[in-house]
């Protein structure tokens, strides 16, 4: 099981214009003769990214290299959400102005291009450029269309580029993803992009902009095209998945329905225009084109639950039986000041709905230690949480301050550093307590679907086994040979989907 504990200037640069014509004027010999390699930090989202961005320099000439050492153009897809994110970044980019320093001492006349794009581009902007020449482009996570003249740009006039515009719509949809393994059982499909929720700590809305749903029909599409690929696995993405709402499809405003929120959890954006296709309509659509295609879902906001899609994760045997409940917190006066709009009864109370119409649901959740003013009782409140929720897998961090978040203009970040590792250790241990007992105790000798991935690590010539991820997300690794009570072998092709009994996971 795993568990995690991990302002811009002004200057002028060349902008290039959003949805400009691609390299029209680009020599196509010289283009085609560029390479690339993108590496990719953060979420799900940010991998999902990366194969469009990749889908965009293929379709404009680029070459993929095998790795960045020996790729004329370096891509950083960037995460902004906390400090130990960026400065991660912020390491590997010193190393590649090293490698940059060292070829012009030598005068090479092919230098390599470093861009940095994504969420921490969309936050610091042209304050990138401004770092003794590591960057040449800053390209944020609504401009990747550009990244072909933006790179023509910088190889013409040898001067750095950006382009960090926000859009209002869904910017990518009629793009296919070039995914980075095609060989893989799972892909994911991004269905919108954005967040309205403005929680106090969180910088999501302003590096990824409002919320904005792709129609149904491209993202049906889409899953379609998977299927008939082999694709097994399919993960809907967003950064508040579950909020999907298409109002632009052909009937959308008549037969599409109103928002219905989960019971006792508010909403902090004005809705308008509540008529349309909703994520539940969506997942009802998604999970018919292929029976055999299994369905997950993230990152998502527990106000946005209503039992209609509850109900259908429960009745289609191809939506995994589990869900990810990020809490933040158990307490709710810390859950007031982070602007949830939900208190820890609330929460529970879906917890509650959850287990009863979908028996044997797997609970994920995220956790901040240390947010601003948190006490010693605030802290415990969470721990409560943890045990009474017994979660099954956790995503924990302690609190950085975020620029331009409420937070950041509104309180005072006065938890000390030390209080917030220790705090994050004590949510750490104690969900490792918890996760140990439902792994060997609760979900001992229980029926998992386990979408097989292939050979493990640990598989000898003389012991051979396979690694997979069961229906609710736990990885889990098993011999390959006929097991006690199996029905059948099971396979080495990764891809496949079998059912069996485990004494653990």
């Amino acid at each position: 099981m795993q568990h995690m504990t991990q302002e811009s200037s002004e200057m002028n640069f060349p902008v290039a214009p959003h949805n400009l014509q691609l390299l029209e004027d680009l020599d196509e010999k010289q283009t085609r003769r560029r390479s690339f390699f993108i590496e990719t930090y953060g979420c799900q989202m940010n991998s999902s990214d990366s194969e469009i961005v990749r889908a965009i320099l293929l379709d404009n000439g680029f070459i993929p290299a095998l790795a960045a050492d020996t790729a004329d153009v370096v891509l950083i897809n960037t995460c902004a959400v906390r400090d130990n994110a960026e400065a991660k970044i912020w390491h590997r980019l010193e190393s590649l102005r090293q490698v940059k320093a060292k070829l012009l001492r030598k005068k090479q006349k092919e230098v390599q291009t470093v861009g940095v794009l994504g969420c921490m581009a969309e936050r610091l902007k042209t304050k990138l450029l401004e770092s003794d020449k590591m960057v040449d482009l800053v390209v944020g996570p609504d401009a990747y269309r550009d990244i072909p003249n933006l790179l023509h740009v910088v190889h013409g006039s040898g001067e750095a580029a950006v382009n960090v515009q926000l859009s209002l719509d869904e910017t990518y949809a009629d793009i296919a993803p070039v995914r980075a393994d095609p060989h893989s059982p799972s892909a994911f499909v991004s269905i919108m992009r954005g967040c309205n929720n403005m929680c106090s700590y969180c910088i999501v809305p302003f590096t990824r902009g409002r919320e904005r749903s792709r129609i149904m029909s491209s993202i049906i599409d889409e899953v379609r095209t998977l299927s008939d690929q082999g694709v097994k696995e399919v993960v809907l993405l967003g950064q508040n998945v579950n909020s999907y709402h298409d109002k632009k499809s052909e009937g959308a405003a008549d037969k599409g329905r109103g928002y219905v929120s989960s019971a006792g959890f508010s909403n902090m954006f004005h809705l308008r225009d509540a008529l349309g296709y909703r994520f539940a309509d969506l997942l009802d659509e998604v999970s018919r084109v292929d029976p055999e295609m299994r369905f997950r879902f993230t990152s998502p906001h527990p106000k946005d639950f209503p039992n209609e899609v509850l109900d259908l994760v429960n009745e289609r045997f191809n939506i995994c039986k589990q869900i990810h409940m990020p809490a933040q917190s158990g307490s709710t006066t810390l859950l007031e000041r982070m602007r949830r709009g939900y208190s820890r009864e609330a929460y529970l109370a879906l917890v509650d709905n959850m287990r009863t119409r979908i028996p044997g649901v797997a609970i994920s959740s995220d956790f901040i230690a240390g947010f601003c003013g948190e006490t010693e009782e605030e802290h415990a409140d969470t721990i409560s949480l943890i045990r009474q929720v017994s979660y099954d897998q956790a995503f924990m961090f302690a609190y950085s301050v975020r620029a331009r978040t409420h937070a950041a203009h509104r309180m005072q970040d006065d938890v000390s550093q030390e209080d917030k590792l220790r705090r994050l250790r004590e949510i750490i241990d104690t969900f490792s307590e918890v996760v140990t007992r439902k792994n060997y105790i609760e979900d001992s000798d229980r029926l998992h679907v386990v979408l097989v991935q292939g050979a493990s690590r640990r598989s000898t010539d003389e012991n051979p086994k396979l690694t997979g991820l069961t229906d609710t997300s736990k990885r889990c690794v098993f011999p390959n040979q006929k097991m006690p009570g199996s029905l059948r072998a099971f396979t080495k092709e990764a891809g496949e989907l079998a059912s069996e009994f485990f004494s653990s996971i």
